[in-house]
């Protein structure tokens, strides 16, 4: 008896990701990459990364199911090409995964731009602060923000319902209730233009989608279908620290690049060199979601400490 607890709560049985089908928005580069490799890595059936352009989708796929199928892992990624902002789109989109599958675990609405900068004025009067916040910052910067971190995935919730429903149905629904995970940010929670790069269109839209994430868990208790959230801080990405891509599609930080917050935590990072979270980091918490259907209504941070350092309502 002690044997099969022993069996049932180690990592291994724990994580154990077989059969999932999962939907990732942004599912080829950055935060969306590390979700969706570390479903694959853990067995997942399949992983659908959406993304602007097939091609780029493509190769991504097959630089990872080349490996996977080289270690004998069952799934394989699905590049699908889509505009996640809008409402036409996400329909498009649950039919296009629901001519190959029958249901969905999870989906993750990871997708993100990062756009609207200003720079923070040093003289304290209102013609600087006009010019800096207001005459910086177009219409187009929330537009395009609000529209594809927060509108869009609105849509594809209920878009893809239906097929999240029919997981509870599936041979392997009993073991992983179907979910949906909003990758938020540290920057929907802080008071601190720094930790965001200075652009208030991305706060907004990350605060919009916080708070979405709890209101729609609300929302869909009747169905049986969870909504939880990731809300990151400080990971090297092409929308944190545009550079070099390496081969597998990781992203590497520009010598001397620095942040204009802090991220406390240290360990393991040699003096000197930024601390960042890691795809490890993710990983940890995205098996965490996937796998533990108690948690719903939840955004975790995961920031380093950076909200500890810098004032926040998280």
């Amino acid at each position: 008896m002690a044997d099969t607890v022993l069996n049932e709560l180690s990592a291994a049985s724990l994580f154990d990701l077989t059969g999932v089908v999962a939907v990732v928005t942004g599912g080829g580069t950055g935060i969306g990459l590390m979700i969706s490799t570390t479903l694959l890595a853990n067995g997942a059936k399949a992983v659908y990364i959406i993304g602007p352009k097939q091609a780029d989708l493509d190769k991504i796929a097959k630089v990872y199911n080349d490996t996977a199928a080289a270690k004998g892992k069952p799934g394989k990624i699905y590049g699908i090409e889509g505009d996640i902002r809008k409402k036409t789109e996400a329909v498009r989109l649950a039919e296009e995964v629901s001519k190959r599958e029958e249901h969905v675990t999870v989906l993750f609405n990871n997708a993100g731009i990062f756009q609207g900068q200003y720079t923070r004025p040093t003289t304290a009067n209102a013609e600087a602060f006009r010019k800096a916040y207001f005459d910086e910052v177009t219409e187009e910067d929330f537009e395009n923000s609000l529209n594809t971190n927060a509108v869009g995935p609105y849509w594809l919730t209920f878009a893809f319902l239906p097929l999240l429903e029919k997981w509870k149905q599936s041979p392997g629904g009993a073991c992983f209730a179907p979910q949906i995970v909003m990758t938020s940010s540290m920057n929907g929670w802080t008071k601190d233009p720094a930790t965001s790069g200075f652009t208030f269109p991305y706060m907004y839209s990350k605060s919009a989608i916080g708070h979405a994430t709890a209101s729609l868990a609300h929302e869909l208790l009747p169905l049986g279908v969870r909504v939880n959230g990731i809300a990151p801080g400080l990971f090297i990405t092409e929308m944190s620290a545009p550079g070099t891509i390496n081969a597998v599609g990781q992203s590497q930080a520009p010598e001397g690049k620095t942040f204009s917050f802090q991220v406390p935590v240290t360990a393991p990072f040699p003096p000197g060199k930024q601390p960042a979270g890691r795809n490890k980091d993710m990983a940890a918490l995205v098996l965490f979601l996937v796998a533990n259907w108690f948690v719903d209504g939840e955004t975790v941070l995961i920031d380093g400490g950076s909200l500890l350092k810098h004032p926040s309502s998280y």
